[in-house]
Parts: C-alpha cells; sequence; structure tokens
C-alpha cells in the first residue's frame, strides 16, 4: 500500500485531475495527493449553518456565493476547501451565463473547519497557499477549542474567540457573526 500511495503522489496535476472523484476527497498540492478527512458532525453542521448564513447575506444583492466542497484548480494545485466564497464577478460562468463547473481560480473566501484527526498545520498550508493565491481572507475554524484564526494577505494570522465579530469579505460587511454565536450553532439543548 505505501508503494501504491507514493506513486500516486508523483503524479502530475493533469493526470491527478483525470483520476476518478474520491469521497472524502482527494487534493493535489504542493505536487503530492492528500486526501481530506470525512466531516462528522460538528464539522457538516458548522459547514452547512455557515454557508447557509453567508447565502442569506451574499446572494439576494448578488455579492458573493459560497459553495461547499467545491474543487478549485489554480497554481498548479487542486484544492476542495470546506467552503469557497467567490465574489458575484469572479463566479466562472459558462456562455450561457450558468455557474460553470470547473473553477481555475483561488476563492476569494477559502474557509476549514478543523476535524479531530486533522493536521492543524497542513490545513494552514493550504489557507496560505490560496492567499499568497489572491485570497482575499481566509478562515480556520477549530471547534475543539471554539476559536478561529483570521489570515489576509501579508498579515500575520490573528485569532478570534468569544464575542469577537469575525472578519468577512469587504462586499459582506453587513454579515456581523461571532465565534460564540457560530459555536452555539453546535448545541442542540
Amino acid at each position: 500500500m505505501v508503494a501504491i500511495a507514493e506513486i500516486k503522489s508523483q503524479i502530475t496535476l493533469k493526470e491527478f485531475l483525470t483520476l476518478p472523484e474520491t469521497k472524502p476527497y482527494n487534493e493535489y498540492l504542493n505536487g503530492k495527493i492528500q486526501q481530506k478527512p470525512m466531516p462528522q458532525g460538528e464539522h457538516s453542521t458548522l459547514q452547512t449553518r455557515l454557508v447557509t448564513v453567508i447565502n442569506e447575506v451574499a446572494l439576494p444583492k448578488k455579492l458573493a456565493h459560497a459553495f461547499t466542497e467545491l474543487r478549485c484548480t489554480f497554481a498548479g494545485s487542486s484544492i476542495v476547501p470546506d467552503i469557497s466564497v467567490f465574489t458575484w464577478e469572479r463566479i466562472p460562468k459558462t456562455e450561457k451565463g450558468r455557474i460553470a463547473n470547473r473553477f481555475e481560480i483561488a476563492p476569494d473566501w477559502a474557509i476549514e473547519i478543523l476535524s479531530p484527526e486533522q493536521s492543524a498545520n497542513k490545513v494552514i498550508k493550504k489557507i496560505m497557499f490560496c492567499m499568497s493565491k489572491g485570497s482575499q481572507i481566509g478562515w480556520l475554524i477549530d471547534p475543539e477549542d471554539e476559536s478561529v484564526m483570521i489570515f489576509k494577505p501579508n498579515q500575520f494570522p490573528e485569532m478570534k474567540s468569544e464575542d469577537n465579530i469575525l472578519p468577512v469579505l469587504n462586499s459582506l460587511q453587513e454579515l456581523q457573526l461571532s465565534v460564540q454565536e457560530m459555536f452555539t450553532w453546535l448545541d442542540i439543548n
């Protein structure tokens, strides 16, 4: 099995993109294939609610669109952020004006939700890659300690917790969400 994994990690991006999709998804970053962990309860809840909240603000005014598990292939890599948000004018479209199937640009906002068995550093590398290729903001949500690490271009990451309001894309400033409010979504009592 190790030999197969090593061979698979030696393929090109073009070869990677011809492979069948897997669940959980495989990503191709820095010339290596990595499999994302399968989402669990907290992850799935945060992902679903966050996309809904973002799109409730973004879609009616055609400001942006949040997507879950969308493959983004750009700058020699192919990643699947938990949530990718694209400003309206940057959403890839077909000739008919429909949303394209292939997104070959970095998301404007990349959001990752840390799973218990996931390496924080691997996820941070992915967010930093997005930031280096044009993303405006990145979030790393850590359900275990109820915090969110915020990434912005050319700045040190900052940590948000409790009643801190989370920064969002400039076009979505009416979206006011605190860390504490976001983590209340996990409480079903």
